[in-house]
C-alpha cells in the first residue's frame, strides 16, 4: 500500500495510547494541516513499515511527507516547514 500523502498533508502512523501522537494531532488540527492517521496496532503491515523507517523500532508518531521523506516525532513547526506552509 502507498501511504504517500497528497501535497500539503501528511500521513501519520500512531497508536491510541501515544501521548506524543495525541499532541501532534491536536497541534496539526489547530494549525489547519491535514493528516491521515493510521494506527499501527490496527492496520496490518504498518508496524513493520514504521520499524523499517526507524532502525527496527516501532517509534510513533512517524510521519510521511508528500515527497516521500519521513520524520520521527516531528514538531508541528518541522511539519509546517517541510510542507512549505
Amino acid at each position: 500500500m502507498d501511504y504517500t500523502p497528497e501535497n500539503g498533508t501528511i500521513t501519520m502512523f500512531s497508536t491510541s495510547w501515544c501521548g506524543y501522537c495525541r499532541r501532534l494531532k491536536s497541534q496539526l488540527t489547530a494549525q489547519g494541516i491535514g493528516f491521515r492517521d493510521i494506527n499501527i496496532e490496527e492496520t496490518e503491515g504498518t508496524a513493520e513499515l514504521v520499524a523499517s523507517l526507524n532502525g527496527g523500532n516501532q517509534t510513533v508518531p512517524t510521519v510521511i511527507f508528500p515527497d516521500g521523506s519521513t520524520a520521527t516525532n516531528p514538531s508541528v513547526a518541522e511539519v509546517k516547514t517541510r510542507l512549505g506552509v
